[in-house]
C-alpha cells in the first residue's frame, strides 16, 4: 500500500496516511464500516441513490470533531431526504452513540471505522502511527462518483462548508 509520508502533524510529529488522495470525477469506493448498533454496512450501498456527504473526523472527543458534527447536523434539517451525511471516526461505536446522546444529534448517520479501517485506507484518510482518520470531506453523487473532495491540512482546521453544501445541492439540480 502506498504511503504519504510526513504530510501531517500529530502531537507535533510529522505522521504517514495510506493511500493517495482521491480526486473528484472518479469513482467513489465503497467502503464497509460499523453504525451505532454494531452492525457492519457498506456505506454507499445504504445511502444509494442519494447525494452523500461523507466527513472523516479524528474524534468526537476533540472540539473541532465536535463542532463539526453539530454544524453539519444543523445544515441536515435544511438538506431534506435526498441528501444524506455520514460522519465517520475510528471512535468505537458505543462511544459515538454516547456522544449523540448528550449532543442531541440525530439526523447524521455516523460511522465507525475502528474494525477494519476500511474507509482510512480507501480514502487515504487513515494516519497510520496514531490509528485515527484524519479530517477531510467528500460529496458522492447518485451514481458512486466523487464530485468533491478536500482534505485539510491540518487536523484542527475545518471543512468550508459553505463549498460541500453548495456542491451537494448543486448535484439535486442535475437531476
Amino acid at each position: 500500500m502506498i504511503e504519504q509520508k510526513g504530510i501531517l502533524q500529530f502531537q507535533d510529529k510529522p505522521v504517514s496516511v495510506f493511500g493517495m488522495d482521491l480526486k473528484s470525477g472518479n469513482p467513489a469506493p465503497e467502503f464497509r464500516a460499523v453504525n451505532l448498533n454494531w452492525e457492519e454496512i457498506s456505506a454507499l450501498e445504504t445511502t444509494h441513490g442519494k447525494v452523500r456527504i461523507i466527513a472523516s473526523l479524528p474524534s468526537l472527543d476533540t472540539s473541532v470533531c465536535d463542532l463539526e458534527t453539530r454544524r453539519f447536523n444543523q445544515e441536515a434539517a435544511n438538506l431534506g431526504s435526498e441528501i444524506a451525511i455520514i460522519m465517520i471516526s475510528a471512535d468505537l461505536p458505543f462511544a459515538q452513540a454516547r456522544w449523540c446522546g448528550a449532543t442531541g444529534v440525530n439526523r447524521l448517520l455516523l460511522l465507525s471505522d475502528h474494525k477494519n479501517m476500511d474507509f482510512g485506507q480507501k480514502y487515504a484518510c487513515q494516519i497510520i502511527e496514531a490509528r485515527i482518520l484524519r479530517r477531510a470531506v467528500f460529496v458522492v453523487d447518485q451514481q458512486e462518483i466523487l464530485r468533491y473532495a478536500d482534505y485539510m491540512s491540518s487536523l484542527g482546521n475545518q471543512p468550508n462548508y459553505q463549498a460541500v453544501l453548495h456542491e451537494a445541492r448543486s448535484l439535486l439540480d442535475k437531476k
